[in-house]
């Protein structure tokens, strides 16, 4: 059994990097475990991104990688702890709480939960080659990069709509390819996306696999799944929009999470079900998933954080 520790910090992305620099200014000594984000992976979905032109103070843009490693310099230069292991059980029925790695037992007497989410890929060839050089799954954070061209969208809810309606501020066309031969989007997304000329419809349409010049993304292999027709389909770009899966898995049973699996918190706090663990980032945010609100929620679980142990005392 290790000492116990003030605070210990789940994840690595923008949220838990940031919580580890405001905690570790605090002089609370975070030990952050950046781990393979319990199915993602060490850095965040940013770890995927080529160029970040959005987030303020970097007018010229910078890579994802890039700046993850930033953010991880600074937690360091202020003290934080950095393990790069998985936790892979929780234990928040008493305080202090329980972790556990694979190797090791970690006691804390509040944790910080930053473990983000994953987009849903489809899973086909090319599709990860192409990650990052022309298949996103963020149409607010990459479709600046696709002005004047043409790509293409999968899904039928209402992300995908709303997504395809706002890359149409960029593209020539967007081609909506959906599985069946119906949306399943609310009535009004359906026509906002059905009435805006630039958006063109593949019914019962399924991806094969992406293919590419090896730099970036030139077709799609595509399948009609009631002619059994396969055929190529031009295009510059491949957006995922079926949905993102919050890296929750171990906490199932230990905190409330809602019917998406999203972690609980209370209103204008990062407090989530069990006093003294506290939540930041994607893994409680399934409307904008910037990489600045991210690190905004960061921020208030550390504060939350500091202030709870302040009180304990």
């Amino acid at each position: 059994m290790n000492e116990l520790e003030e605070v210990i910090i789940i994840g690595s992305g923008p949220a838990g990097y940031t919580a580890a620099i405001y905690t570790a200014r605090s002089e609370l000594k975070p030990l952050l475990f950046e781990g393979q984000q319990l199915g993602g992976q060490p850095g965040g979905q940013l770890m995927l991104t080529t160029e970040v032109e959005n987030f303020p103070g970097f007018p010229e843009g910078m890579m994802g990688p890039e700046m993850m490693e930033k953010y991880k310099k600074q937690a360091e230069r202020f003290g934080t702890k950095i393990v790069s292991e998985d936790i892979v059980s929780v234990d928040f029925s008493s305080r202090p709480f329980t972790l556990k790695t694979a190797t090791d037992t970690y006691q804390a007497k509040t944790v910080i939960i930053c473990t983000g989410a994953q987009a849903i890929w489809l899973n086909v060839p090319g599709e990860e080659q192409y990650q990052g050089h022309g298949v996103s799954a963020c149409a607010t954070c990459d479709g600046f990069f696709f002005r004047g061209k043409n790509v293409v969208i999968v899904g039928g809810g209402d992300s995908a709509m709303e997504e395809a309606n706002f890359l149409t501020r960029f593209a020539n066309k967007v081609t909506v390819m959906h599985r069946r031969d119906s949306l399943r989007a609310s009535k009004i997304m359906q026509q906002r996306a059905m009435n805006n000329p630039k958006i063109e419809f593949l019914w019962n349409t399924e991806i094969q696999e992406v293919l590419g010049d090896g730099q970036t993304v030139t077709a799609v292999k595509i399948l009609n799944n009631q002619t059994n027709e396969v055929r190529e389909f031009p295009t510059d770009g491949v957006f995922a929009a079926i949905g993102h899966k919050p890296n929750t898995g171990i906490f199932e049973g230990q905190l409330e999470l809602d019917e998406k699996k999203y972690i609980v918190v209370s209103s204008g706090s990062t407090r989530t079900s069990v006093e003294g663990v506290f939540a930041g980032g994607d893994v409680i945010d399934h409307t904008y998933r910037q990489a600045i609100t991210a690190a905004g929620s960061g921020c208030m679980a550390a504060l939350d954080a500091e202030r709870w142990l302040s009180l304990q005392e």
